[in-house]
C-alpha cells in the first residue's frame, strides 16, 4: 500500500511495504514521523498515522512513543492519550511521553492522574517523568502533591539529578514556597538555567524584588546562559519596581543575546516601559516584534488603557480580529478596563456581550469591571442590578468596584448596603474596609468611619501608608505625606511654597473635602498641601532638567485635590508631569490631564 500522494516526493516515492524490508520501512516511518513532529505538520502526520495503523506496526513501543510526542507537539494531548491506550505494551518511555504531553499542553490534572496510575503499575519514574509531574504540580499550585513527589525523588535517588532537582525548585518557587525552593537550591551541587530561573521567578512573584535582582546578578557573574524565561522574570521585577534605568540596561542585554525577539521577553518589556510611564517605549517594542503572541497583544492593550489611549485599545482589538488572533479572558479584561476609565458605558456593554461570541464565559473579574464601568458613570442602581443578576456569587472584587462608585458619587446609603453584603463574605481585604471608612468620612459620618477602622485594628490589619517615589539615576527617592527625611527637604518645601502662591494667582483653590479627618480648616489646608505626590513632584522640579518629564509613582489612588494641584503645577512650570497611581497613568501638561478628569 502506498502512502498518500502528499507524502511522496518526485525523486524518491515511498514503495509498497512488500517491496521494502521490515527494518527499512520501520526506520523510514520513524524518521518521517520525527520530521513531521519537528515541523508540526498535522495533516501529513495524520496521514502517516493512518498508514502506520494499516501497516500494523503501531504495536511497536517506539512508534507509540513517537506518535504520542507528535500529538503533544501539535497540541493534541487527548490524541496522545488515545495512542497510549491503544499501545499493547507500555514501556517507561511510553508513560513518560504521555505524562509529558499532558504537562506541556495545560492538562496538569491528567498528568498527575497518569503519574499515580504509573506508580500503581510498578513503573519506576525516571529523570524524564519527574520534571513533567512537578511541572503539573506548579500549574495546579499543589505544593502538597509536589512535596509527595519530592519524597519519592529522595527514595529513588534522583535528588542529585540536576534536571529533577531544578524542576522541584521551579515547582516550589511557582507555588510560593520560596523557603523550600531556596533550601533545595542551596543544596544543589550543580545548577542549571531552570533552577536559577525558578528561584528568580519565585522571589519576583512574592514581591521580594531585591532578592530576585541579586540572584540574577549572581547568575550573570557565574556566566550562566540565562534564557528568555529568566529575562522575562527580571524585566517584570524592574517593571513592578518601576526601575526604568535598570530595566533599560537589561533590555540592552536582551538585545545583545537576541532574547528581545522572544514573545515572553517582549511582553515583559512592554509592561516595563508602560509601568514606568514611557508608553512610547512600549510601542517601539511592540512594533519591532517579528512575531506577536497573544501575551504581547494583551500587554499592549493594558498599556494603552492605563495611559488613557482608549481609541488605540479599540484599534488594537480590531487588528487582532483582522489577523485572526482569538482574544482570551485577559483581552476582554483589558478592553473593559479601558471602557470603564473612559466612561464608555455602551462600548463596555458591547464588549461584555462580545465575549460570549468567542465562547468565553464572563468570570468574577469581568463582572467587577462591568460594575466598575456603571459605578464610575454614576449608574449605581444599574450596577447593583448587575450584581444581583450575576450567575455567580459576587466576590470581594465585585463589591469593591461597587463601593468605589458609591464613594465617587457620595452615595453612603448604597455603600452601607454593600458593606453589609461584604461582611457576609467573611474576612476581606483591608482595602474594602478603608473604602467604606472613607465614604463615611467624606459624608461627615466620622463615628461610622471610626467603627470601620476599629474593625481593621481588631483584626490586626493596618491601612497601607500612601507613598510616592521618583527614580533618579540608580536611586529611588520615596516620600510620605509631610515627609522631611529627604536630603533636599528644605528645597522641596520652599519650592512648594513658591508654587503655591503662583498656583493661587492662576486660580487654584484647595479642596479640603479630600481630607477625611475631623480637623479645622487651616489644619486641613496644611495636611493636603504636603501630600506625598506633591513632595515627589517638587523634588523632580528642583532635580531634573526642564526638558525631562517628571515621573512619579504612587501606591494609592491620587486624591482629587492633588490631581487639580498638579494640573496647575504643570501649567505654571511648563513641565510634563506623569503620575502613576494604583489604577492608571495621569499625563499632566499645560494644565490638562490625559484622563480628562475621569478616573
Amino acid at each position: 500500500m502506498l502512502l498518500p500522494q502528499s507524502l511522496e516526493t518526485p525523486e524518491a516515492p515511498l514503495n509498497p511495504l512488500n517491496q521494502l524490508s521490515f527494518e527499512q520501512n520501520y526506520r523510514n516511518i520513524c524518521n518521517l514521523l520525527l520530521s513531521l513532529t519537528h515541523t508540526r505538520s498535522l495533516p501529513k502526520g495524520l496521514q502517516l498515522h493512518a498508514h502506520i495503523i494499516k501497516s500494523g506496526i503501531q504495536t511497536i513501543p517506539l512508534i507509540s512513543h513517537h506518535l504520542i510526542n507528535f500529538y503533544s507537539k501539535t497540541q493534541l494531548p487527548l490524541f496522545s492519550r488515545q495512542v497510549f491506550f491503544e499501545a499493547p505494551h507500555k514501556s517507561p518511555t511510553t508513560w513518560s511521553s504521555v505524562i509529558s504531553s499532558f504537562a506541556q499542553n495545560e492538562f496538569p490534572s491528567l498528568a498527575i492522574q497518569f503519574f499515580r496510575t504509573m506508580l500503581v503499575n510498578n513503573i519506576r519514574p525516571d529523570d524524564h517523568i519527574y520534571p513533567s509531574a512537578t511541572k503539573s504540580c506548579a500549574i495546579l499550585g499543589r505544593s502538597d502533591i509536589g512535596q509527595s513527589i519530592h519524597c519519592l525523588v529522595l527514595k529513588t535517588g534522583y535528588d542529585r539529578d540536576v534536571f529533577v532537582a531544578s524542576s522541584l525548585v521551579d515547582m516550589y518557587g511557582k507555588c510560593g514556597k520560596i523557603k523550600d525552593a531556596r533550601n533545595l537550591f542551596d543544596e544543589m551541587p550543580q545548577r542549571n538555567v531552570v533552577s536559577w530561573s525558578g528561584m528568580i521567578y519565585g522571589y519576583a512573584q512574592l514581591g521580594e524584588f531585591e532578592e530576585a535582582l541579586t540572584l540574577f546578578k549572581q547568575a550573570l557573574y557565574e556566566r550562566l546562559d540565562v534564557n528568555d524565561f529568566t529575562f522575562s522574570s527580571v524585566v517584570q521585577v524592574c517593571a513592578n519596581s518601576t526601575l526604568l534605568q535598570l530595566g533599560k540596561q537589561i533590555h540592552g542585554l536582551c538585545f545583545k543575546t537576541n532574547y528581545d525577539m522572544s514573545s515572553f521577553v517582549g511582553s515583559s518589556l512592554i509592561s516595563l516601559y508602560s509601568k514606568c510611564g514611557v508608553i512610547g517605549g512600549s510601542y517601539r517594542v511592540f512594533d519591532e516584534a517579528c512575531v506577536k503572541n497573544l501575551g504581547m497583544w494583551n500587554a499592549m492593550l493594558i498599556a494603552c488603557a492605563q495611559h488613557s489611549q482608549t481609541e488605540k485599545v479599540f484599534d488594537l482589538f480590531k487588528q487582532m480580529e483582522g489577523l485572526g488572533i482569538k482574544p482570551n479572558f485577559i483581552t476582554f479584561l483589558c478592553v473593559l478596563y479601558a471602557c470603564s476609565h473612559a466612561g464608555l458605558v455602551e462600548k463596555g456593554k458591547h464588549y461584555f456581550e462580545l465575549m460570549k461570541e468567542y465562547g468565553i464565559e464572563p468570570g468574577d473579574q469581568h463582572y467587577a469591571s462591568l460594575v466598575d464601568l456603571f459605578g464610575r458613570a454614576g449608574k449605581l442602581q444599574e450596577a447593583l442590578s448587575i450584581i444581583r443578576e450575576m450567575p455567580i456569587q459576587p466576590t470581594e472584587s465585585v463589591w469593591g468596584a461597587f463601593l468605589t462608585g458609591c464613594r465617587l458619587h457620595g452615595n453612603t446609603e448604597l455603600a452601607a448596603y454593600a458593606a453589609d453584603r461584604i461582611f457576609e463574605l467573611g474576612p476581606v481585604s483591608s482595602g474594602l474596609h478603608v473604602l467604606l471608612s472613607n465614604a463615611y468620612a467624606a459624608a461627615g459620618r466620622y463615628e461610622d468611619a471610626a467603627k470601620a477602622r476599629k474593625m481593621l485594628r481588631d483584626r490586626g490589619i493596618k491601612k497601607e501608608t500612601g507613598l510616592s517615589w521618583v527614580e533618579e539615576g540608580n536611586k529611588v527617592h520615596t516620600f510620605a505625606a509631610g515627609d522631611r527625611s529627604n536630603a533636599k527637604a528644605k528645597e522641596i518645601y520652599r519650592k512648594l511654597e513658591e508654587l503655591g502662591d503662583e498656583m493661587e494667582r492662576a486660580g487654584y483653590i484647595a479642596d479640603t473635602s479630600f481630607v477625611l479627618r475631623e480637623v479645622n480648616g487651616e489644619e486641613k489646608n496644611q495636611t493636603i498641601r504636603y501630600h506625598s505626590e506633591r513632595l515627589a513632584v517638587a523634588f523632580g522640579l528642583i532635580t531634573f532638567p526642564s526638558d525631562r518629564p517628571i515621573r512619579v509613582m504612587k501606591n494609592l489612588r491620587i486624591c482629587g485635590d492633588c490631581h487639580t494641584a498638579i494640573k496647575f503645577m504643570s501649567k505654571c512650570t511648563g513641565r510634563v508631569i506623569i503620575v502613576r497611581d494604583n489604577n492608571r497613568f495621569h499625563h499632566f501638561e499645560d494644565g490638562k490631564c490625559s484622563c480628562g478628569d475621569y478616573w
